[in-house]
């Protein structure tokens, strides 16, 4: 005769073999939720300057282009330059050429921001459809981007040497 506890037969003892430890699907799961929560983090932490200054740098472009599509469209001359450091009227920089009653915004989004034209005193926006090539870097912080033109596509960002 055979002495057992009650339910240690040899059938309980084997369910409780295969029912330890963890399932395939559930190592997977697991491990998605992981690699889930990393990639918010990560998200999360980004470069809140260098954010702002994709910010500008991409307002800036349209605002170079709807100025660039003016100058076309009505035939007058149209140059964008930074304004000068002693400037009183708060610009941070000027659209020149355009028509009164065009108004185009002249004030960065943040503080702080600054732009230096390379090789130039004011980037040209027309009236010619084929411009030459330009480049114009903005500054924020220690931060750099710059932004360039082959003449005809419109400004975007490039890398230190001008490609797109």
């Amino acid at each position: 005769m055979r002495m057992s506890a009650p339910g240690n037969s040899a059938a309980s003892l084997r369910r409780a073999a295969r029912s330890a430890g963890f399932t395939l699907i559930e190592v997977i799961v697991v491990m998605a939720l992981i690699a889930i929560g990393t990639a918010l983090v990560g998200l999360a932490l980004r470069d809140g300057t260098q954010s702002r200054l994709n910010e500008e740098g991409a307002r800036l472009s349209a605002l170079l282009e709807s100025a660039r599509a003016e100058a076309r469209a009505s035939g007058i001359a149209v140059r964008w330059t930074p304004a000068d450091a002693a400037a009183t009227d708060g610009a941070h920089f000027r659209f020149i050429g355009l028509p009164q009653d065009t108004e185009l915004p002249t004030r960065w989004l943040g503080e702080g921001v600054s732009a230096e034209i390379v090789g130039a005193r004011a980037l040209w926006l027309g009236p010619e459809p084929v411009l030459p090539a330009q480049r114009l870097v903005l500054h924020l912080e220690d931060r750099r981007l710059v932004l360039a033109s082959d003449g005809l596509a419109p400004f975007a960002p490039a890398d230190e040497a001008g490609a797109p």
